[in-house]
């Protein structure tokens, strides 16, 4: 079965295309950086000739209102249509958890569209709704500053391993369409400033968490129960203090000279 994983350098992506082979599946990484760009159209055709399954995991670069909606927009409309023309059986997509709730957001305003996109499509389609990745916690505090701290809001959060995220997308991509949304989180609960504050002090940050009800996350105004899914989640195994000693060891030392 040939697999294209959109966005299948990045993160998500490399981590998703090494799953996939070793289950003996042939995934095929497509991104500008290897040819193919879902705007321009470049290379899409060719890479998508003979696919059975197409998961899109990539993500804007950038996230201003308006340009973010015109790449969801237009990147997931070509990989609607090329699909539909190379006979692609199922079309998988990487979403965010609470995204219907975060309208205030031009991004997850622009993850809704894909997403209606997506399902009015002829292709069946599997959406997956995860939670925020262990591996974003700093650039969540990167831009939550306000006045030289870094404000968020003390409501829930369930976030995951990148690694964990890309073997259930994986293992959804390789079953049958869901024609619906799945939700995937982390297997522990936490209150998202600690969690930050928790990740800073592990990288030696200094900077301060401050607690802030009035916070919004990525623009928007959350709830308590925004960012966490619902009862019938899909959950990773990599609890955090886990996920901690493995980036840690992956830091690469300085050589004694």
């Amino acid at each position: 079965m040939k697999i294209v994983v959109i966005g299948g350098t990045g993160l998500i992506g490399s981590k998703l295309v090494i799953k996939l082979r070793e289950g003996g599946y042939e995934a095929v990484p497509a991104a500008p950086n290897s040819g193919v760009n879902t705007i321009t159209t470049e290379g899409l055709a060719e890479v998508l000739q003979g696919s059975s399954v197409v998961v899109d995991v990539s993500n804007a670069p950038s996230w201003e209102d308006a340009a973010v909606l015109e790449f969801f927009e237009t990147s997931t409309r070509n990989l609607l249509t090329y699909g539909a023309d190379a006979g692609v059986q199922h079309h998988v997509a990487l979403s965010v958890v609470g995204t219907e709730q975060l309208t205030e957001s031009g991004y997850f305003r622009a993850k809704m569209a894909q997403e209606k996109l997506i399902k009015e499509s002829s292709i069946p389609y599997s959406i997956v709704h995860a939670t925020q990745f262990f591996e974003f916690l700093k650039s969540l505090a990167d831009i939550s500053m306000v006045g030289g701290k870094v404000h968020l809001p003390p409501v829930l959060f369930q976030p995951m391993a990148a690694d964990d995220v890309a073997g259930t997308v994986g293992r959804i991509a390789v079953g049958q369409p869901l024609n619906d949304i799945v939700e995937i989180g982390g297997p522990e609960q936490f209150r998202l400033d600690e969690l930050v504050r928790r990740r800073l002090a592990a990288l030696k940050d200094p900077r301060e968490v401050v607690s802030d009800p009035d916070a919004g996350y990525s623009g928007a105004k959350i709830s308590e129960k925004t960012l966490i899914p619902g009862n019938n989640a899909r959950l990773g195994e990599t609890r955090f203090e886990t996920w901690l000693v493995q980036s840690a060891a992956q830091i690469p030392r300085r050589k004694v000279s």
